[in-house]
């Protein structure tokens, strides 16, 4: 894809939350990913501020656990790709698919999708070992009625690939299945992914169309409690694959189902984004969704249960009063997990530092070191950034990295 075409079409990015909206947040580094051939420079790697970032965190329990594992939809592994992403037509879809695969340093073709786990496997050799990364399958959407519905489905990635990538490579890769609890099959797809290692179920309730306080999930939450399995789900509005209609479904309250049914619950992104309806009070008047996760975090029954997990905070649309709370609720801490959200760190307009130095979050001086290693290792540069990140002297604890105490 030719970069004047890129230029083209960035007017679509303004309603995916892919664009700046002022002067002052034009991304660092441009628009788009340079892909170096060359691997992380020395001197970046063993720079004091990179090897700072690993103080008190054991990397033996370091994980992230919000990794994408995207297909361009043209190989013979089962990925599905919604037509529309393909279309000039659909100008917003057609500018994300494109800012991804830059993101991930990959072409659109049957290529692409081993270049993709290649790339990913070279960004975790740049990780101590036993570092490892959760990679996550992507059901379709599914109507009230069991039937699956392609025209309201960004994307597939189905399980039986991602079990398949994770076990090439089981010291750094670990993998979270997606059964929507709608299909006729959830149950029996949910033993097998299980059987076949996932660490958990990875839901986008907006995209996909179930809601986790819908009690037909009860036999599936029973299941899922029983096999140990982790649900991450998330919270807030999503703007970053097709969410329309269904954004009400990222409610946070909706997760308590799930938590009286003895499932573990991961918050994905801390709902830090858009409000909904407050299902406690129902005044009819909507509430920030991060206000909504705050009061599930503070209900003490859901103590060791009810975890946030921090990818996305420090992007641009993100880096506000819900940055500010997390970083400082240091009680907060033994219960959220690290998530990179790989391959959108290397989406350039979505992270600004001087932005973040501005509002008092990052050193300006430090700007300089962690921005370079998005070039190289957008997930390096994730992890770095957020150990960077300071508010009223307060950063995230080592252990919001140590995130095999839930995953396992």
């Amino acid at each position: 894809m030719h970069r004047r075409s890129f230029l083209l079409a960035t007017g679509g990015l303004l309603a995916a939350g892919l664009a700046v909206t002022a002067r002052r947040y034009w991304p660092d580094d441009g628009l788009f990913n340079p892909c170096p051939a060359e691997g992380l420079p020395a001197a970046l790697a063993r720079h004091e501020i990179v090897a700072a970032a690993w103080d008190g965190i054991d990397p033996r329990r370091f994980t992230d656990g919000h990794v994408h594992l995207l297909g361009t939809g043209r190989a013979r592994n089962g990925v599905w790709i919604n037509p529309r992403m393909d279309s000039p037509w659909h100008p917003v879809q057609w500018v994300q698919k494109r800012f991804y695969l830059n993101a991930g340093c990959v072409t659109d073709g049957p290529a692409g999708d081993e270049a993709y786990v290649a790339r990913l496997l070279r960004l975790a050799s740049d990780f101590p070992p036993g570092a490892r990364f959760l990679l996550l399958a992507f059901d379709y959407h599914y109507d009230r009625d069991g039937r699956r519905r392609p025209a309201r489905s960004s994307f597939h990635v189905p399980d039986a690939y991602a079990a398949e990538v994770a076990a090439g490579a089981p010291a750094r890769l670990g993998w979270l299945c997606s059964v929507h609890p709608y299909r006729p099959d959830a149950l029996a797809a949910l033993e097998r992914a299980a059987a076949a290692g996932a660490r958990g179920v990875k839901w986008l309730p907006p995209a996909q169309g179930m809601d986790p306080a819908d009690p037909r999930c009860d036999g599936f939450y029973d299941a899922m409690a029983r096999l140990g399995l982790v649900l991450v789900s998330h919270t807030g509005t999503e703007l970053a694959v097709e969410g329309g209609r269904y954004q009400a479904l990222g409610n946070p309250l909706r997760l308590r189902r799930p938590l009286e049914r003895g499932v573990r619950v991961v918050a994905a992104h801390c709902a830090s984004l858009g409000a909904s309806e407050d299902l406690d009070r129902r005044s009819g008047r909507p509430v920030a969704n991060f206000q909504l996760f705050a009061r599930l975090m503070d209900e003490p029954q859901w103590r060791g249960r009810f975890f946030g997990e921090i990818s996305a905070l420090p992007q641009i649309n993100r880096a506000g009063a819900p940055l500010r709370v997390l970083l400082r609720r240091r009680d907060w801490h033994p219960r959220l997990v690290n998530g990179s959200d790989y391959p959108l760190p290397g989406v350039f307009p979505l992270f600004n530092l001087r932005h973040l130095a501005a509002e008092g979050l990052l050193a300006a001086g430090e700007i300089e070191v962690i921005n370079p290693l998005r070039r190289y290792n957008p997930i390096l540069f994730d992890f770095v950034l957020k150990r960077r990140l300071r508010f009223q002297g307060s950063g995230f604890a080592p252990v919001v990295f140590e995130s095999a105490r839930v995953f396992g």
